[in-house]
């Protein structure tokens, strides 16, 4: 059924997806998403707008939220490598606190679907890599949250032997620890 795989992740809400590739001598094609599928497995979601990001190794981008105007999250890379996390930030879920990482790259080509309610950032491992996400709700400055990416509470386990330094926006740098977010 389908062009790819949709696995729940370890968490409620998250789920790893692996395209089928379909490769010859000419490249590949595969599909990146399909409505019909991803209602298969239960997911009803309309994507409102696409991000991409490129960044240099060692660039740690997050772990961002939006409280009042949550977004899920599809997430894939299409040139390097990542580490993509969420974090769960839902106060009265039984796994608030909790993450799930995974490595995403142009040569795994899976992607992170990561509903509302988390927390979400990445780890560039490759010397660039370029990012690509859809959301579900558009992007509100004003409703920007986060939590500091290496709050011991959470105690990520990043893999930061692939990269010489983190290199953090000064936005990032100083949010807050988890227990001190605006979580929901």
């Amino acid at each position: 059924m389908g062009h790819f795989s949709i696995i729940k992740g370890t968490i409620k809400g998250l789920y790893v997806i692996e395209p089928k590739v379909f490769e010859d001598e000419r490249g590949y094609f595969m599909e990146t998403y399909s409505v019909r599928d991803f209602e298969s497995h239960g997911i009803k979601m309309e994507f409102v707008q696409d991000n991409q990001s490129k960044s240099q190794r060692g660039v740690l981008r997050g772990l961002h939220f939006q409280k009042n105007y949550p977004q899920a999250k599809l997430v894939r890379v299409l040139r390097g490598e990542i580490f993509d996390v969420a974090v769960d930030v839902r106060k009265n879920s039984p796994t608030f606190g909790k993450w799930q990482g995974v490595y995403l790259s142009e040569w795994n080509r899976k992607q992170f679907l990561i509903s509302e309610g988390f927390a979400h950032g990445f780890l560039t491992l490759s010397d660039e890599a370029e990012v690509l996400y859809k959301c579900n709700e558009y992007y509100h400055p004003e409703d920007d949250e986060g939590v500091i990416w290496n709050d011991i509470a959470i105690a990520i386990d990043w893999p930061l032997d692939k990269v010489r330094e983190v290199i953090l926006s000064e936005k990032d740098g100083k949010l807050p620890k988890l227990k001190d977010a605006l979580v929901f």
